[in-house]
């Protein structure tokens, strides 16, 4: 029940709202927030925060079923937004928690949470953006790059440094900025998939916030950080699913309507087998996402079930949506059909929350016991 209200959600309100604006610029604010409501309808925009805190209290494997279900450009903003939502959750004053998160639950305040940096993707512990303390207020300095949601949201959740420990490592702490209250840079990054979406750079300059609003403990941005991730990367791997179906769908309508040498394209021995592996692909992907998840509700270590499910996930996707175009020929490369737009969506999908080759070495380290980037 609850996937066929996110999928009749998504096809009835969602991608209308998404139809009305060109496909290859970032959908405004406003529509932004008109989808953030819908979300908040379905029950979803704080799915792990417990039901006495205002959120959904869903299992993760039941929020992966739905989150397969919307479009890929509106689950890669929510899972930023109700991420930043759980972070601060976690860590900040009551005051704050009182301030911010009804209206991010209810959709009306769009959230992000801001780490990455030119140097500090992967190592989450690399950080050099600068928070200097004086007073009631915090000083920011630095830049944030790869940042979803960035261009249309209200609040971010800043990673910085305040030092370095004895070992050289930096000292972060997490900073909760209000766009309302004080200026920031943000510069929209062109992308070759997910168009409508919004990806960017933020550059802080001696940007002054209160210091009530530094949240959590120092250190504890890493760890934060890493139980999200292990939730978002079989979540991404699922978004990646939803592109791949939607490309065999249009594969298989083609394989049983197009015709060559006399007969329909799917009664050739090549196009059956390319059906499949596509099949094949996706079905797995699918249900190795799933596993993680599982993983998670059971709470089990998922570190490295979690790496390789969007590893495969994003990998499997793309070589199926690749022999979706190969069954449509000529047209699979048309703008028309829309796959071509699927696989370029599909392909950034190796990027957020660890590229393929780190997510092998997560895997990896937890087969061994050995860290290979330590």
């Amino acid at each position: 029940m609850m996937v066929n209200v996110a999928q009749r959600v998504a096809t009835e309100r969602v991608q209308p709202i998404m139809d009305r604006h060109p496909i290859n610029q970032p959908l405004s604010k406003q529509a932004m927030l008109e989808i953030y409501a819908v979300l908040a309808e379905l029950g979803i925009t704080a799915p792990r925060l417990p039901i006495e805190a205002g959120g959904g209290g869903l299992r993760m494997l039941d929020y992966g079923m739905m989150i397969e279900q919307l479009p890929p450009v509106v689950a890669l903003s929510l899972i930023s937004h109700e991420g930043t939502i759980a972070r601060i959750h976690h860590g900040c004053s009551p005051d704050i928690r009182d301030r911010y998160l009804p209206d991010l639950i209810a959709g009306r305040k769009i959230a992000c949470t801001a780490n990455t940096e030119a140097g500090a993707g992967s190592d989450s512990g690399a950080v050099r953006t600068k928070l200097r303390m004086d007073g009631e207020n915090a000083f920011i300095t630095g830049s944030k790059m790869w940042i979803t949601n960035a261009s249309v949201c209200d609040v971010v959740n800043v990673s910085c440094t305040i030092g370095t420990d004895a070992n050289g490592r930096s000292m972060v702490r997490r900073v909760l900025v209000d766009r309302s209250e004080v200026e920031f840079e943000v510069r929209e990054t062109p992308v070759m998939g997910l168009q409508q979406g919004h990806l960017s750079e933020l550059v802080f300059d001696e940007t002054r916030v209160p210091a009530s609003h530094i949240i959590g403990e120092v250190g504890d941005a890493a760890k934060t950080l890493t139980l999200a991730w292990n939730g978002n990367r079989p979540l991404l791997g699922l978004m990646c699913v939803h592109l791949a179906q939607k490309a065999f769908d249009l594969a298989l309508a083609h394989a049983k309507e197009h015709r060559q040498f006399g007969k329909p394209i799917g009664a050739h021995q090549l196009v059956q087998q390319d059906l499949a592996d596509i099949e094949t692909h996706i079905v797995t992907a699918r249900l190795l996402c799933y596993s993680a998840l599982d993983a998670i509700d059971r709470g089990a270590r998922a570190n490295g079930t979690s790496a390789m499910a969007k590893r495969y996930a994003t990998q499997a996707c793309e070589r199926a949506i690749h022999l979706a175009m190969q069954v449509h020929g000529g047209m699979g490369i048309s703008q028309e059909m829309g796959l071509e737009q699927m696989w370029r969506d599909a392909r950034m999908f190796q990027v957020p929350d660890g590229m393929n080759g780190i997510l092998a070495l997560i895997q990896g380290r937890e087969l061994t016991g050995i860290g290979a980037f330590r």
